[in-house]
């Protein structure tokens, strides 16, 4: 597992979702300004963490199918069922 790649990809991948832009969200009398919800991931010597969900070690596949996403440059695929309309 490549750690260096991984952090720059998610630095790249958290501009391309919109980090640091925020969006005007209407609502009744007026409008806010609304920064998208972050996304946590913990990366730990033995596995990851996403969202509040349970510690996955590096072995699992599905995490290797995550982090070799990240790795590629891509959004983890895992994600496209919570956000179909992409992130």
């Amino acid at each position: 597992i490549d750690f260096d790649l991984i952090v720059k990809n998610v630095k790249d991948l958290n501009v391309l979702a919109g980090e640091g832009v925020s969006r005007i969200e209407h609502m009744p009398g007026g409008a806010r300004l609304r920064q998208p919800a972050a996304l946590p991931l913990t990366l730990y010597r033995n596995g990851i963490v996403m969202f509040d969900g349970p510690f996955r070690p590096y072995e699992d596949p599905s995490t290797q199918q995550c982090l070799q996403d990240i790795m590629d440059g891509y959004f983890p695929s895992e994600l496209q069922m919570r956000y179909p309309e992409g992130i």
